[in-house]
């Protein structure tokens, strides 16, 4: 898509979407994800607690403990006596993450879509109606950004802990790979519009259409990874 925008300077926002910042860790742990999903941070990348707790004028132990959970998630590798590094991008090993994210998605839209509290179907349906309107205005941020809020919403309203740490794993490692590559073969549009069939079903609390359109939009996703690998 020629006219998105340039993913080598990210637009910034003062803040990040409905999700509460809790302590600095969280707030070091967020923040760090998306330099990194969006590639701010490439793969690669030596980094340095003094360095990082500089930038975001975090202290040395938030940081330090949020490198730690990256690292839980595949996103840094921590080298004894070496020290961290953004890890590589595996685009095979996208293929075989999408074979367990199917199920444990369809599973997780389902158990939403039955679980979900009104106040929580509302913010599903605010989240279709904003990947909407960043993919009208072309803004692969905001949309990401409303993709990490979806996918937290998504594992909360589940109430399944099994599930919500499985995919707690592959989350972060998909966006990346998505934000990578995206300009070359995907379609913001209609990304924007299948996760967007997914949470207004939840919304609407329809647990078999939820599950449907969580494998339409898996069907896509799949076939995203394999025009890269192509490419």
């Amino acid at each position: 898509m020629s006219n998105l925008k340039s993913k080598a300077a990210p637009k910034r926002r003062a803040q990040l979407p409905k999700i509460d910042d809790v302590t600095l860790t969280d707030r070091a742990y967020r923040e760090l994800e998306e330099m990194i999903v969006t590639l701010q941070l490439a793969p690669g990348t030596v980094l340095s607690e003094h360095t990082l707790a500089t930038r975001l004028k975090i202290g040395r132990t938030p940081i330090r403990e949020a490198l730690q959970r990256l690292a839980r998630d595949g996103l840094v590798v921590i080298m004894p006596r070496r020290g961290i590094m953004v890890s590589e991008i595996d685009l095979r090993m996208q293929l075989r993450l999408l074979e367990v994210r199917r199920e444990l998605e369809r599973l997780m839209a389902r158990l939403a879509a039955d679980r979900a509290t009104d106040e929580e179907r509302r913010e599903f349906g605010e989240i279709a109606n904003g990947m909407l309107k960043a993919a009208s205005n072309t803004d692969d941020i905001d949309f990401m950004r409303l993709d990490q809020r979806f996918n937290a919403l998504v594992a909360a309203t589940a109430r399944n802990e099994f599930a919500r740490r499985s995919m707690g794993l592959m989350n972060a490692i998909s966006r990346r790979f998505w934000y990578q590559h995206y300009q070359q073969v995907a379609d913001l549009p209609l990304t924007a519009k299948l996760h967007a069939s997914v949470a207004q079903a939840i919304a609407d609390k329809k647990p078999k259409l939820a599950a449907a359109a969580s494998d339409k939009l898996i069907d896509y996703i799949e076939d995203f990874a394999r025009k890269t690998l192509d490419s």
